[in-house]
């Protein structure tokens, strides 16, 4: 009886909605926390058929109503389309996770769903228009995934939206206007991603908008004043863009703003003007934030003397003068707790600090002068003072300040971080500040600080981690109490003149990563017990003696040379330069030794390659004319001189790919080969043992009328494989065979064509050189992995064929017009279009991060072969995509070292792949190619071009290192770029006046997504 009262039961169906939740489970690949894995199974399912038991679940009268999976670090590859059947789901909230996926059409079949939160996943796809279907949605998240595309027109729909966060995405297009007319949005965020164009009128008339956060993109145009004047938002953030103002506001810049407005955001754009209209600014009374640093803002500060609510106000890195105004210090009336005035022009003594509520304080790099400033609101220094007992951190760098260090410094309670480095004070150094038990970083470098450090040998209340006292004029022995700083990470003591030996209490410190003692008078060996955390180390220029020890000999010999003349360095590696000066005789012979054995060495290198060149064309004189069957070979008249190999020929040769290929009827041995194949299409041959390597100097784009045919072997002669990477093409090997054939360059790998199908589509085929390639299984394995590398600034493979000969090894990616930065950027003969302006510059520098940004975390390989001629600019906006990527994976070892020879070669080898000896691209060597980009998006030059300079010729990131030690750094720039960076040409080489011109103007780009706890931060690179 009772076994038949439980047959119903156990015997009814799974609902629909029970289906669609097991269907999601069957894409989680792992579960760290068993917390879906273990929970949605059969056995835990309600009578009603509801599974209200499940981790995440929760119901209504028998229907799933919510599904909330939040922060448990699930992996899984999913539809979200199978949650469609649920359909009484109010709630989708899946956000944390690594959950990969496309948003379908099916999205809008969400009838009654009202939350939808599927943020910080790795979700890659185009918002697609049926988003606008989902009327009943309240809030929507898609933030921190890799969505790409516009924002479709039909956003307009999500009649109930009161939420939407779209940041941190690869979104881009012009916003558009249908965003104004969502009339209920409160919150909208579309910061991080790579929306261009205007910034549409129509949002200051949503009245219920309260946030508005569009920071991290690339908008230009006007900043619109009415919209700060009339919105009723709270929140407005708009920094990080290319905003610019008319020339009619920059005498009054803002004029006003909204009374409801208390958190505005407008640094890093490009806007000009003064904050003041008559020596007063009227348009701040409400607002808690104000920042508008790394703008272009000049003229005096206003006095703000009447803005009561102002808590943190951010002007750095602008162009204003004049003095500080008193009221900012003295806290009269200001509630301030953060002032960073720092990076401008600004002059005179600092007048009395008596704020008691500033928790940071930054007026570095600036011209101030005079005294360091009075603290307190006395004329003399009291014992005990009650300011600043909130401040926690204070810079007051790169400054002209004098005197020496006031005593109440070291009274403040709360300070963690004082800076006055790069000053004039003078004096000794206040010992109390080394044992604050606040205090973490101490910077007093470049003063004119003297006297003795005396300290206790124990301070064990002291929490310092950084102390540096370099290049002041302090003398006596090693503080022994040094070693009880036993949370110390940096010291720098040098450039000082100290003296006598170093102690042993240093071995105490076992957090110790950098350490620096050079230029000062220390003698007697070196302790053998300094701590193995040691990663920076420098003891050059002393008078040290006996053996390095053992645990230091990981450091170059330019860590402890020149200098320490009786310092002796076991077997010291055989490259280096630096040698313990010794006999300066021996010395001056074996150096000239070493010149005559270098001159002999390239002579006779000389002469092998002048008997290699005639044995060559020896070779070729005698070698027999090639049988041409009765295809026609025949000449164009060409458009303009052949580029290759310095030919000038009135035309170019059309050849048919079966003259090529196949000219001869029989075995495979007697197949062209394709250096014979090559030599006929362009003069020139890519034989395995040449180190020939295409450089931008010739741009990137051969003549057009250099055509042949890509004739690949057709399955219906000899197999061979073709294999699509992208389901969206598809054609015949045949078809591929016949294809016309444009010669668009050549690197250390192959040559690059452009081949146009029967379809008319355009692709560009790489023809991988004899002998560089992977083994068959190995090669077809790696390329298989490129199906999933889709981002719009990377350049998509589209397939790959590999023929029955050694040398039929083809991969097929896109083909992308107008060609590479290297033929728009360098001031050739044959550039293309005038030079790119600073904007252009720009966007292609933050196209690159974020192409390169993508490869690095996304499928977490690195490019491998990152140059201007691989960086290529894709329609009229002139967009920027990486290509040639991951090369080294298909390729074998000597391969890989030959693509790395021939970036070294242009300039963009990193110094760690010069030193290995079996180099491997890296995610460092990457950004080191990037940063050498960098240089020549600044300067205009080329990376592989030998710059002339007063000690000869050197290369590009050389002659700008050395260009700014000389105090010219603003003589970089390209000078094209002068009037976009608004670098006044009075400054060009100017080594006087205020402001040093050593420091390079700053050049910033956003990444969009670097890691989990920096996304949307902005990366300021200053050469």
């Amino acid at each position: 009886m009772v076994a038949l009262c439980f047959v119903p039961a156990l015997g009814q169906l799974p609902s629909q909605d029970i289906l669609a939740l097991l269907e999601f489970k069957k894409g989680i690949k792992h579960d760290p926390t068993g917390f879906v894995v273990d929970s949605w199974n059969d056995e835990s399912i309600d009578f009603n058929g509801c599974p209200a038991s499940w981790n995440g679940i929760m119901c209504t009268g028998g229907n799933v109503a919510a599904v909330v999976l939040d922060n448990l670090g699930l992996l899984a590859d999913v539809d979200l389309s199978v949650f469609a059947n649920l359909t009484m789901l109010v709630k989708l909230s899946i956000s944390n996770n690594s959950i990969t996926g496309i948003l379908s059409k099916n999205i809008g079949d969400f009838k009654s769903l009202e939350h939808l939160d599927v943020s910080d996943n790795l979700f890659f796809s185009s918002l697609p228009p049926e988003i606008g279907n989902l009327r009943s949605l309240k809030n929507l998240s898609l933030a921190g995934n890799n969505l790409s595309g516009s924002i479709p027109d039909t956003v307009s729909g999500l009649a109930s939206i009161h939420s939407l966060d779209m940041s941190r995405n690869s979104l881009s297009g012009p916003l558009p206007s249908s965003l104004t007319r969502l009339t209920g949005l409160v919150y909208l965020n579309l910061s991080v991603n790579g929306f261009t164009k205007k910034i549409p009128k129509g949002f200051e008339m949503m009245t219920q908008l309260d946030v508005l956060d569009l920071h991290g993109n690339m908008l230009d145009g006007n900043l619109d004043p009415e919209f700060l004047q009339l919105t009723t938002a709270i929140h407005v953030d708009l920094s990080g863009n290319l905003l610019v103002n008319s020339a009619k506001e920059e005498h009054n810049f803002l004029p006003s703003i909204s009374p409801t407005v208390n958190h505005l955001n407008l640094s890093h754009n490009q806007l000009t003007g003064s904050l003041v209209s008559g020596g007063e600014v009227g348009a701040f009374g409400n607002l808690k934030v104000l920042d508008l640093s790394y703008n272009q803002l000049s003229g005096e500060l206003p006095g703000f003397n009447f803005v009561y609510d102002l808590q943190v106000l951010k002007i750095s890195n602008n162009k204003f003068s004049g003095f500080i105004p008193n009221n900012l210090l003295k806290g009269d009336s200001l509630v301030l707790t953060e002032l960073d005035l720092s990076g401008n022009n600004l002059t005179g003594p600092i007048s009395i600090i008596t704020s008691t509520t500033l928790q940071v304080l930054n007026l570095s790099s600036n011209i101030l002068s005079g005294e360091l400033p009075l603290l307190t609101g006395s004329c003399s220094i009291p014992v005990v003072t009650a300011q600043f007992l909130r401040l926690n951190y204070l810079n007051l760098s790169r400054n002209s300040l004098n005197g020496s260090l006031p005593k109440v410094i070291t009274l403040f309670p709360k300070l963690t971080v004082l800076d006055v480095s790069f000053n004039q004070l003078e004096g000794p150094l206040l010992t109390a500040l080394l044992t604050s038990s606040t205090l973490q970083e101490l910077h007093l470098q470049n003063n004119k600080l003297t006297g003795n450090i005396n300290l206790s040998p124990r301070m064990d209340e002291s929490n310092l981690r950084v102390l540096d006292l370099s290049h002041n004029q302090l003398s006596g022995y090693f503080p022994d109490g040094f070693g009880s700083l036993t949370g110390l990470q940096m010291l720098n003591i040098g450039g000082n003149s100290f003296s006598g030996s170093l102690p042993t209490s240093l071995g105490e410190n076992s957090t110790l990563t950098s350490f620096d003692i050079s230029q000062n008078h220390f003698t007697g060996p070196l302790p053998k017990n300094l701590p193995n955390s040691l990663q920076s180390f420098n003891a050059s220029y002393n008078d040290l003696s006996g053996v390095v020890p053992e645990n230091l000999r990981k450091f170059p010999l330019s860590c402890f040379y020149p200098g320490n003349s009786k310092l002796q360095f076991p077997n010291p590696p055989s490259n280096s330069n630096h040698v313990p000066s010794g006999n300066r005789h021996g010395k001056h012979m074996k150096t000239i030794i070493k010149v005559v054995v270098i001159i002999a060495c390239v002579i006779a290198v000389v002469i092998l390659i002048l008997l290699a060149v005639f044995i060559y064309y020896k070779h070729v004189s005698k070698r027999p004319s090639p049988h041409v069957t009765n295809k026609d070979v025949h000449r164009q008249t060409a458009t303009k001189p052949s580029s290759f190999a310095g030919r000038d020929s009135g035309g170019s040769l059309v050849v048919s790919a079966e003259d090529l290929v196949t000219g001869r009827k029989g075995s495979s041995s007697e197949i062209i080969s394709p250096d014979e194949k090559m030599a006929a299409i362009t003069g020139f041959s890519p034989s395995k043992t040449s180190h020939f390597s295409w450089s931008p100097e010739s741009g990137d784009s051969y003549a057009a009328d250099n055509l042949s045919r890509l004739d690949v072997r057709s399955p219906d002669r000899l197999p061979g494989e073709l294999y699509f990477l992208d389901d969206t093409i598809s054609f015949t090997a045949e078809e591929l065979s016949r294809a016309p054939a444009e010669v668009l360059g050549r690197s250390s790998h192959g040559t690059s064509y452009r081949a146009t199908l029967d379809s008319g589509l355009f692709l560009n085929v790489k023809w991988l050189r004899e002998g560089v390639a992977k083994p068959r299984k190995e090669f077809a394995k790696e390329a298989k992995k490129f199906a999933n590398i889709r981002h719009p600034n990377v350049v998509g493979l589209r397939g790959y064929y590999w023929g029955p000969t050694q040398h039929e090894k083809l991969i097929l990616s896109e083909y992308i017009s107008p060609g590479s930065l290297a033929s728009f950027l360098y001031d050739r003969p044959g550039r293309k279009g005038p030079p790119l302006t600073w904007p252009q510059r720009l966007k292609i520098a933050v196209d690159i991060a974020r192409g390169l940004n993508y490869l690095h975390f996304d499928p977490a390989v690195p490019h491998g072969n990152l140059k201007a001629s691989n960086v290529l600019l894709d329609g009229p906006d002139l967009n920027a995509r990486i290509a040639d990527y991951c090369l080294h994976r298909l390729m074998i070892q000597s391969g890989t070292v030959e693509q790395i020879l021939d970036a070294g070669v242009l300039g963009y080898r990193a110094p760690e792949l010069a030193a290995s000896k079996k180099p491997l691209p890296s995610f460092k060597s990457d950004v080191y190619a990037f940063g050498v980009i960098l240089l020549e998006l600044l300067t205009g030059k080329c990376a592989g071009d030998v710059v002339s300079g007063e000690d000869g010729g050197v290369d590009l990131t050389d002659w700008v290192r050395l260009r700014v030690a000389e105090g010219h750094g603003s003589d970089c720039f390209d000078a094209a770029l002068t009037p976009d960076m608004g670098i006044p040409a009075s400054e060009k080489g100017n080594e006087g006046g205020p402001r040093n011109s050593s420091t390079m103007y700053p050049f910033r780009i956003r990444e969009a997504r670097y890691q989990d706890y920096i996304r949307g931060s902005l990366i300021d690179l200053v050469c």
